[in-house]
């Protein structure tokens, strides 16, 4: 019996089991719906009540979600009604309806902008930072002191989520998922997608939605699944929008500033967000090697200066009462100057000394990128048919300029020699082109739906690095490290999906079809081409026993395409004994993701994971015993499994003091051959967090927290136990319109990558370290005020997710 025929007997099973959890539950029926404003866009926050008729009396009150819906579970037989309402626009009533023992879905409720300004109203409560849903789960971000943080920082803090020694983003341990931004791919990966979401302030941020299992609507690539970041955005009419300033001290200083912006008017929305900062930052690297008989130990210092940016800006016109018209164009850019040193010292067993090697290394480095995207829809008529197109323009640039500068030390001497003297000159650029067209059809008389769409894509990257020695005649080029590669993508894909609610019942199903054609083209070498087709399924299942307690599970095939430069088969060398290296013989990894969930109201009780990778790229370090080389280069790993029980969420110890509690324990098994010797590696693994918030007097808020994980696998790395302590004070000013934030993160400085390799010949530790212990001060003022809305999806798939390295 193979992997996936037991994967999907579980499934099978899991589904059987639901009702069996809910024996104890009354049969009572749901009343679903959504509430939009004029142009048709959802309405998330607003407020959704059930009215009892025929006295009006309030029978269930709740908030819709981020996508304007609302769901009252446990309704009573009777008549009734729905009255939605939201801080600067009119209310709005639904026609009676009657309730029975089926489910009842409720016609959209579309409200209008009032036409006089109201006075702000301030809402004391506490948001939960998680939200389990039955298909995600959703960080809310302003739960979380930021002050000083970015996005690559916010996402190390969500559920299933962490970083390895290069910044890479790993999501349910693997480093196949696709990160997206308002619905959109960054198209990004690597060093490219951390340099961006550095420069990304944290306090940009609304909400970080966790999905590992995606419907079928959504591009296959990302075989952990897709994290979506949603930015704050205003939608209330008029000006409002925040600015922010702060400053940041670790070992050293660090200063940024952002506005983001947001004006409507009419039928016309206009936003606008720009954030640009100044990071001077560091980071070691130790690392021992045994080689034979001999160690070497080497310590890596980089010292990098990096000044970044980011926009965005926009429209949403609603051309008619039933057509929408949208524009965004982003982009971004960063300039890094930074020094690099790197000492190497060769020791016998006994601990005598066998010489040494230092090198200089200064580099600088640019990188921009601009992004357009155009989007239309059409509300067919009032049933909910609805049609929806999006084209995206999207284009990459980088160069990085660096010198090698190398001095030998001979045994028990103080005098060096310079050695090797080298400078190379990289660029890489890629362009891509997508467009997509959705369309929604509702079944009259009928509880089901159906969506179906179709997307093409067009990726072209080139690339060219040019290195040089320096001889006695002056600086020659090296051929043999002197190369060009061209890479060309086309995709097209279409899907369709169903969905229903059956009483307590909500299901969905799709099927996703994407054929693929590359070719690789080196300057050397024979041209490398790829022509495949597969099909992604995918199914949802979400039983409600009433309307606090709720089962659901989830099952789908998604595929991770390698990114663009690690097909480069470039050489670079990080230091005399140090290389990185591409790969343009890699394949795509394929998976299949099983995701079980029990939610009492927001509190995740339980949550299994199983995700199972064939092909899954991960970096191998091959060692050359002769030069003492180590080259680092991706490579596809026969098989990666992961089983993951979870369990976390939001408890309130009382009305001031707030505690979000995460608890994990997975086991992960690898299984590969490396230079024709079998690897197999197994290890288990837990992680907790605990952040407590607690409300003061004056508008203080206290937050204290604290996240550990254990010893674990991390593709051939062995990983040790890290963790961290955070403390944070905020203060609200000026009639809670400004805010002050103070924090101090890693206070006892243990958060960092201590690893080993242990296979073949490779036999190394590593220990890398970073600025993890700061301080920030951040001051952020509001202009206006307004709430946060979910934004559309863009036709570009995982094409942008592929960029970088």
């Amino acid at each position: 019996m193979n992997t996936f025929t037991c994967f999907r007997r579980l499934f099978t099973l899991a589904l059987l089991a639901l009702p069996m959890l809910s024996q104890w539950a009354a049969a009572q029926a749901t009343a679903t719906g959504s509430v939009l404003d004029k142009a048709g866009q959802p309405l998330g926050f607003a407020t959704a009540m059930l009215l009892a008729l025929p006295d009006s009396s309030i029978a269930n009150s709740q908030t819709t979600t981020e996508l304007g819906a609302y769901t009252f579970g446990g309704v009573k037989p009777g008549r009734y009604c729905v009255k939605a309402m939201m801080m600067s626009y009119t209310t709005a009533l639904s026609a009676a309806f009657v309730v029975s023992k089926d489910a009842i879905t409720v016609p959209a409720l579309r409200l209008a902008p009032a036409t006089t300004a109201l006075k702000e109203v301030t809402v004391v409560g506490t948001t939960p930072m998680l939200e389990q849903h039955a298909d995600r789960t959703v960080v809310n971000v302003d739960r979380l002191n930021t002050a000083g943080e970015t996005a690559l920082d916010i996402l190390r803090k969500a559920p299933g989520v962490t970083l390895d020694k290069d910044d890479n983003i790993l999501y349910r341990g693997s480093a196949g998922v696709n990160v997206m931004i308002d619905g959109k791919l960054t198209y990004m990966s690597g060093a490219a997608l951390s340099s961006y979401l550095k420069s990304l302030p944290a306090s940009a941020i609304s909400q970080i939605e966790l999905m590992p299992n995606p419907p079928a609507s959504m591009d296959a690539a990302g075989t952990a699944g897709v994290l979506n970041i949603k930015l704050k955005r205003s939608q209330l009419p008029g000006l409002s929008g925040t600015y922010t300033l702060g400053l940041g001290q670790g070992r050293y200083e660090k200063s940024w500033a952002g506005t983001n912006l947001a004006y409507n008017v009419g039928e016309v929305r206009l936003f606008a967000r720009v954030d640009a900062g100044r990071y001077n930052s560091f980071n070691r690297l130790t690392m021992i090697r045994t080689i034979g008989d001999s160690l070497f130990n080497q310590e890596n210092v980089w010292r990098p200066l990096t000044y970044a940016g980011t926009y965005s800006t926009g429209a949403d016109v609603a051309l008619t009462a039933k057509q929408s018209l949208g524009i965004q164009l982003r982009g971004g850019f960063d300039q890094t100057d930074a020094v690099s040193t790197s000492n190497s010292v060769t020791t016998d067993l006994d601990g005598n000394c066998g010489g040494g090697r230092q090198m200089t290394n200064p580099k600088n480095s640019t990188g921009n990128n601009q992004a357009l995207n155009l989007y239309y829809k059409y509300a067919l008529d009032s049933t909910g048919r609805e049609l929806s197109a999006t084209a995206d323009f999207v284009h990459y640039a980088n160069t990085n300029d660096q010198r090698f500068n190398n001095v030998i030390f001979a045994s028990n001497s103080e005098q060096g020699r310079p050695a090797e003297q080298l400078r190379s000159a990289a660029s890489a650029e890629t362009t891509i082109r997508a467009a997509k067209i959705d369309y929604v059809h509702p079944f009259a008389g009928t509880k089901w739906r159906a969506e179906t769409g179709v997307k093409t894509s067009w990726v072209t990257s080139r690339s060219a690095i040019q290195l040089d020695k320096l001889m006695d005649s002056g600086w020659q080029t090296d051929a043999l490290r002197t190369n060009q590669f061209a890479y060309d993508e086309h995709i097209t894909a279409g899907y369709v999906s169903v969905n229903t609610t059956l009483h307590r019942w909500e299901l969905k199903a799709g099927l996703r079809g994407e054929l693929t054609q590359t070719t690789g083209t080196p300057a050397i070498g024979a041209v490398i081409s790829r022509n495949y087709f597969q099909l992604f399924p995918s199914a949802f299942a979400n039983y409600r026993m009433d309307e606090n307690n709720q089962v659901s599970a989830s099952v789908s095939r998604r595929i991770t395409r390698p990114a663009y430069q690690n097909l480069n088969p470039f050489l670079n060398y990080t230091d005399f004994y140090t290389a990185q290296q591409g790969n343009p013989f890699l394949a795509p990894s394929l998976s299949q993701s099983f995701v079980l969930n029990y939610l009492h109201k927001d509190f995740q009780v339980l949550s299994l994971s199983y995700l199972h990778e064939t092909n899954s790229v991960n970096e191998v370090i091959s060692q050359n015993d002769v030069t003492k080389v180590s080259t680092s280069t991706p490579q596809n790993l026969a098989q990666t499994s992961t089983i993951t029980l979870s369990s976390g969420g939001h408890t309130d110890i009382t009305k001031a003091w707030g505690v979000d509690n995460q608890l994990s324990g997975s086991y992960t098994q690898v299984s590969t051959t490396i230079q024709d010797q079998p690897v197999r590696l197994a290890s288990y693994n837990w992680e907790a967090s605990s952040n407590h918030t607690f409300i003061l007097p004056r508008n203080y808020k206290l937050m204290v927290g604290g996240e550990y994980s254990s010893p674990g696998v991390m593709g051939l790395f062995h990983t040790k136990a890290s963790g961290s302590v955070n403390l944070g004070l905020k203060k609200q000013v000026w009639a809670e319109r400004a805010t002050f934030s103070l924090r101090v993160a890693d206070v006892f400085n243990t958060s960092r990558f201590r690893s080993t390799l242990n296979y073949a010949n490779v036999n190394q530790t590593w220990n890398n370290q970073w600025e993890s212990r700061r301080v920030t001060l951040t001051f952020t003022c509001k202009i206006g005020s307004g709430k946060t809305q979910a934004r559309r999806a863009a036709a570009s798939a995982d094409e942008e997710g592929r960029v970088g390295n």
